[in-house]
């Protein structure tokens, strides 16, 4: 049974449009996959504590030699990898915040990237194997012919993050200009239907 992990980070709720894109992606994945399994994770709903020092104490400690505090300082780091894991495709959903992206996936990145289990001793990813989809919705329009594509931070540090633990099959999927929407300039249907139809035509073969 192929398994589909979504983290989604936005504190909008309905009025989210990456969890608006989110909600298409899945729908089409589940009637591609009908015998699939959506394991679902709200960074907004649920927060994850950020790193700190006991926990970077329990991290450069070799698990054998883990004390019962150190392996509890772990345990919600240990369940999302567990996650990660058994996932066959990725997700993950994200507004973007001043170019880049919000503290609470980055607290998820903190918690994922662990040596020895999603990232090699040598620096080599170990999640081979499996594909992601990074949605984004930004206010600004990033590409070579905006003044602000230098600032397009965030899609390329979660493709860069991605690659490093070994995902080298990602798609990414903009919905740029989204500030339409919030000002009646769009809406939210016509907006998502414009940026999936954009993602499916930029994966059409040459």
């Amino acid at each position: 049974m192929p398994k589909l992990l979504v983290v989604e980070t936005s504190a909008r709720g309905e009025a989210s449009i990456s969890r608006q894109l989110t909600k298409r992606l899945v729908a089409n994945w589940l009637e591609v996959h009908p015998d699939g399994a959506v394991v679902r994770r709200d960074l907004a709903a649920d927060a994850l504590p950020h790193v700190t020092m006991p926990w970077l104490s329990a991290y450069f400690t070799p698990p054998h030699a883990h004390t019962a505090d150190m392996a509890e300082q772990l345990r919600l780091s240990d369940a999302l990898v567990a996650e990660l894991l058994a996932a066959d495709e990725l997700v993950i959903a994200t507004p973007v915040y001043n170019y880049s992206i919000p503290a609470s996936l980055k607290a998820w990145i903190d918690h994922i990237v662990r040596k020895g289990v999603t990232l090699g001793f040598d620096g080599k990813g170990l999640l081979i194997g499996k594909n992601a989809t990074v949605v984004l919705a930004s206010g600004g329009i990033y590409g070579e012919a905006s003044p602000i594509d230098h600032l397009n931070f965030a899609p390329r540090y979660l493709k860069a993050i991605l690659n490093v633990l070994g995902i080298t099959d990602v798609r990414v999927i903009h919905g740029e200009g989204a500030k339409a929407v919030d000002m009646g300039e769009a809406t939210m249907d016509t907006f998502i239907d414009a940026v999936i139809r954009s993602s499916i035509a930029l994966r059409q073969p040459d």
